[in-house]
């Protein structure tokens, strides 16, 4: 190649392209052995990467729910929940297996009860005709520690949601 040949361009996201770093999900689907998906959250790119496997992205600050499960031969292996906050460029975050580079981690529940009791509540948050996404933070770690201590959680709330929305218009 000479110097006036140019160099073939590089397969660059569109994110970067934007100048937004996202955080990444990788998602599989192997019917009975291997789900990993997602129960809400806006995804701001989609890459299929084959009829299994895609990766999901979402836009700092944004909020996801994020389930894993597996099996083998003798049953269950995990049943898992993540809801996490999509991070902003040089924030701190927790790291997160299948989610680069990580987030905020404001629910975390592993077990299958566990699980479906954090599904019912994101079940009876939709019933509000709320987005799950939208949903105060705190809710999310509320949600957490009661269901680690053994105790029963409160229900999210419309005024509670109209609070959170309030206070997040006038807080920067």
């Amino acid at each position: 190649m000479n110097d006036n040949e140019a160099l073939p361009p590089r397969a660059v996201s569109p994110s970067h392209r934007r100048g937004v770093a996202l955080t990444q999900v990788e998602l599989t689907w192997i019917e009975k052995r291997i789900e990993h998906w997602l129960r809400f959250g806006r995804r701001t790119e989609e890459k299929i990467l084959d009829r299994r496997r895609s990766i999901s992205s979402f836009a700092p600050g944004s909020i996801f729910g994020f389930v894993r499960w597996a099996s083998n031969d003798y049953g269950t292996v995990i049943s898992r929940m993540d809801i996490v906050r999509a991070i902003e460029v040089g924030k701190p975050y927790q790291t997160l297996p299948f989610v680069r580079p990580g987030g905020e981690i404001l629910l975390r529940v592993d077990s299958w009860p566990k699980v479906e009791r954090v599904l019912l509540a994101v079940d009876a948050i939709e019933a509000l005709n709320i987005d799950p996404a939208d949903v105060a933070p705190e809710y999310w770690r509320h949600l957490h520690n009661r269901l680690t201590a053994g105790h029963e959680p409160r229900a999210y709330t419309r005024e509670q949601h109209v609070g959170w929305l309030k206070r997040r218009s006038v807080t920067p």
